[in-house]
């Protein structure tokens, strides 16, 4: 049975939402079972199967899927059945899913106060640092009026980065070095999910957490960090009619 997690935020009741679980599909090791990705070595047929039980599980709408790149670009939906690069997408049309694919980063959600405005961006530690939340929220023009929800993804205590990684966040905010904590190997565990918090919050936007970790939980979720070869999940939000 396919399982699905739901933001817990004061939405409307028309706009939908969801991340998915590796749950509920047929493919097979180690894309077992509900891979959404086609773009990871599985059977294509068998994710196209995923997806059509996605679909009639959830009674989702169009989906646009995008070829994700770790950038920080956001499009508006279009209903392109090709694959756009890019790693956020906005829409203000009813019956039109925005959909991102994770596998540790982080997926981010968005709506508005009214309903009237919904958004899915993806966002590793290089689309994250290069601004990806923050142009998703700049396709809306009042910030103060958004919600996100950051579905589940790596939390700090599998996400051991570098110097390097620190450092990019370091200089964008001196503050940031609050996020990172020194481990016994001279490297440094991040808090991917409090920056993007931080990051939100600095525009007004109302943040909450699914506090879900990705690597810990191996039953539910699909982990690149933890596994290499995996499968993908997707997290959708739409406006309903």
């Amino acid at each position: 049975m396919i399982e699905f997690i739901k933001p817990h935020w004061p939405a409307p009741n028309h706009v939908k939402a969801f991340a998915t679980t590796r749950k509920g599909g047929v493919s097979e090791f180690p894309f077992d079972s509900l891979n959404l990705g086609l773009h990871v070595g599985d059977d294509d047929k068998k994710v196209m199967v995923n997806r059509e039980l996605l679909q009639k599980a959830s009674n989702h709408p169009p989906v646009q899927w995008l070829n994700q790149i770790h950038s920080n670009k956001v499009i508006k939906y279009s209903g392109s059945k090709s694959l756009i690069e890019a790693d956020g997408m906005v829409s203000d049309q009813t019956d039109s899913a925005c959909a991102i694919m994770t596998a540790d980063c982080l997926p981010v959600l968005f709506t508005n106060t009214s309903g009237n405005w919904v958004a899915a961006a993806h966002a590793g530690w290089r689309g994250l640092a290069e601004g990806i939340l923050i142009n998703t929220v700049n396709q809306y023009n009042r910030a103060e009026s958004l919600m996100a929800w950051i579905g589940p993804a790596i939390s700090q205590d599998c996400f051991e980065v570098g110097d390097d990684v620190r450092q990019v966040f370091v200089d964008l905010d001196d503050s940031n070095h609050d996020y990172f904590v020194e481990n016994n190997r001279g490297r440094w565990q991040a808090d991917l999910a409090s920056l993007a918090k931080k990051q939100l919050e600095n525009l007004g936007v109302e943040v909450f957490l699914s506090q879900l970790c990705t690597v810990k939980n191996e039953q539910q979720f699909f982990s690149f960090r933890r596994d290499g070869q995996t499968g993908r999940m997707a997290s959708m939000i739409w406006i309903a009619e």
